[in-house]
């Protein structure tokens, strides 16, 4: 058993305000302080998105998968700071080099690993992979605007 923290679908909604259908994570594992973590999604089917995206070839929207990374961070920061039931709020400022490299569809887990590269204050920036058994399904760094209660 590791020392590094975790948060359970609870934590994470008491961390972040996004719920369904924009919740994109289900748990982030090995989160270490505020350096890293890897969030787990479980993608399914009845996800709205995939309604339109594509019919009769679901493909889960790269936008989508950026998004899940910038959710993994924010619980992340939200652990390490003790922010929950705090009204924590995040917002992206800029998304760089995103990348998809394989199609993630229902049925596959994807596991986003996210590293901060530099923190602290209101501004963050990460770097960010999610991979399907092993695979680079996407990368991309973000930077985003990390608002903690007063």
């Amino acid at each position: 058993m590791s020392g590094l923290a975790h948060a359970d679908i609870d934590l994470i909604q008491r961390i972040i305000p996004h719920r369904y259908p924009f919740l994109l994570i289900d748990r982030v594992a090995d989160i270490d302080g505020a350096n890293s973590a890897t969030g787990i999604k479980n993608v399914t089917f009845n996800e709205p998105h995939f309604q339109g995206h594509f019919p009769g070839a679901p493909i889960m929207p790269g936008v989508t998968i950026i998004e899940a990374m910038a959710q993994t961070a924010a619980v992340m920061v939200g652990v390490a700071q003790d922010l929950a039931d705090k009204r924590f709020l995040v917002y992206f400022m800029g998304i760089e080099s995103a990348k998809f490299r394989r199609k993630v569809v229902p049925g596959d887990i994807l596991r986003l690993h996210v590293t901060t590269r530099r923190g602290g204050g209101k501004v963050w920036k990460f770097e960010g992979r999610a991979e399907v058994d092993g695979d680079l399904a996407c990368e991309a760094g973000f930077t985003a605007m990390m608002e903690a209660p007063k």
